[in-house]
């Protein structure tokens, strides 16, 4: 299996109601062979127009932030919680999450990145720590069951809505820098 087979299949998933208001299936992308990924919560207006994750206004902050750290977003993996847009861009209800989860998993597991950001509370709650709230678990390091280290950090719709925040997740991302440089991975080994 690879990652363009896992989202043929995933273009045919119906588990939930997302897929039959959504244009269409947003899976992933990215260099399959990632270091580094970054999971948000889900497709928004533009990235469902588009089938491409973060491209609208927050994909645009996030394609400035991977920059910042010295990396291109070619040389990301980026995925979503779950892969079909939300009505009116609402937070994907707990059931359509667990539908979703497992080809997430799978990416995962496919790419094999050695850190992953989270970007937001539904990615937290969903990979982490359920209920729990970004503002008390972003900046601080945890190591899932795979062995990959994770760091939750704001969303970059967040940070569009309150820039006072951009320092913070700044700070977040300096230590996710200073672990990849720890582990010897540099971006310019792509």
């Amino acid at each position: 299996m690879d990652l363009t087979r896992l989202a043929e299949q995933a273009l045919a998933c119906n588990k939930c109601g997302l897929r039959q208001q959504a244009t269409q299936v947003v899976f992933g992308e990215g260099n399959p062979r990632a270091d580094l990924m970054f999971i948000g919560e889900g497709p928004g207006a533009e990235e469902d127009r588009q089938g491409r994750p973060f491209v609208g206004a927050a994909g645009q902050l996030l394609t400035r932030m991977i920059s910042a750290m010295g990396w291109r977003r070619d040389q990301v993996y980026i995925a979503n919680i779950v892969k079909c847009r939300p009505p009116g861009n609402r937070v994907p209800k707990p059931e359509e999450a667990r539908a979703c989860l497992p080809w997430l998993y799978q990416q995962i597991d496919l790419v094999q990145p050695k850190i992953i950001v989270l970007l937001g509370s539904t990615a937290l709650q969903n990979l982490i720590k359920p209920g729990a709230a970004i503002t008390q678990y972003r900046g601080r390091w945890f190591v899932d069951e795979r062995g990959i280290w994770v760091m939750p950090t704001y969303h970059p719709a967040a940070l569009l809505r309150d820039p006072a925040k951009k320092a913070e997740c700044w700070q977040d991302l300096q230590q996710v820098m200073a672990v990849l440089e720890y582990m010897g991975l540099h971006p310019n080994s792509y």
